[in-house]
């Protein structure tokens, strides 16, 4: 069974290196920066956010303990930070992770609150704390990460960008029952089995037997609340994993084994279906540095 870190932090811990923080835009509307840590630390030290943020993880895999709750960070989720918590970062699987962070300047902020009955401390993604994306944003942030390493970046169109890219990750979903203590962990430590294993052939069985659950009751709790079965939530992990590496790689095929899927032909498919484009055609849109469509 993965282990997801322990309360509290050994006095032992190795310090590592602080996390890499690259300010891609200071905007009117805010600070978007991409950050990547290398996981050297098992468990992080504590820390402390002052700013409401919308984090979009696309590369490893990471556990976010805040407020009593241990939210996992993997490349199909967003993750939506209050203001005025304190948390901590613990790295169960190996290979540091990488994550794309917009922090809303205040008058955004103040207009979401306004939207907000209670402020934007009661809706519910911020109580929630992540969702799962769909292919229409996992597509939006690689080209997104992509376009903004460009050398003739408008920034007017970045601030549009940024705003349509929180909205809809703000979408209304539909009412969320919070599952109990025990499925939340076992749902976590699904999600770090699938990323330690995600350049394997991966059977059901295996997945129960790592976290210690029936597979019928795996698959029933697993869909009941991330909303996708288990088998598309491994796909979608491969396919976000493949729209990191696409615009530095040349050869598809040892991309498409080196994510798990079993040919080039396999990916391919996968791909168009989840994003109406070839890897070929989507590595030509990431390298001409083009901006993302607006979602």
């Amino acid at each position: 069974m993965i282990e997801l870190a322990a309360r509290k932090i050994s006095s032992d811990v190795d310090p590592g290196r602080a996390p890499s923080r690259n300010r891609l835009f200071d905007l009117s509307v805010g600070l978007v920066e991409d950050v990547r840590d290398a996981g050297t630390m098992r468990n992080g030290a504590g820390s402390y956010s002052p700013r409401f943020q919308l984090a979009l993880p696309y590369r490893g895999f990471f556990v976010w303990h805040v407020g009593g709750d241990d939210v996992v960070g993997d490349a199909n989720q967003a993750l939506f930070i209050t203001g005025g918590e304190e948390y901590r970062m613990s790295h169960p699987v190996k290979g540091g992770y990488a994550e794309l962070i917009f922090t809303p300047a205040d008058c955004i902020v103040s207009e979401l609150s306004d939207a907000t009955r209670g402020g934007l401390r009661a809706h519910a993604l911020f109580r929630r704390r992540s969702r799962c994306l769909d292919p229409r944003l996992l597509s939006f942030r690689a080209l997104f990460l992509a376009w903004a390493s460009g050398l003739n970046v408008d920034s007017l169109e970045a601030e549009e960008l940024v705003l349509r890219m929180l909205r809809s990750a703000l979408a209304e979903e539909a009412p969320f029952n919070p599952p109990a203590r025990s499925t939340r962990r076992l749902l976590a430590e699904t999600k770090a089995y699938l990323e330690s294993q995600l350049a394997e052939p991966i059977r059901l069985a295996d997945v129960g037997n790592a976290v210690g659950a029936s597979p019928a009751y795996l698959t029933f709790v697993f869909r009941q609340f991330e909303g996708v079965p288990l088998h598309r939530y491994l796909t979608q992990l491969r396919l976000a994993r493949a729209l990191a590496e696409l615009p530095h790689t040349d050869d598809l095929t040892a991309l498409a084994l080196s994510v798990g899927f079993s040919s080039h032909s396999h990916f391919s498919a996968s791909f168009h279906r989840s994003f109406g484009a070839t890897p070929t055609e989507f590595r030509r849109m990431s390298r001409g540095r083009l901006p993302p469509s607006i979602i």
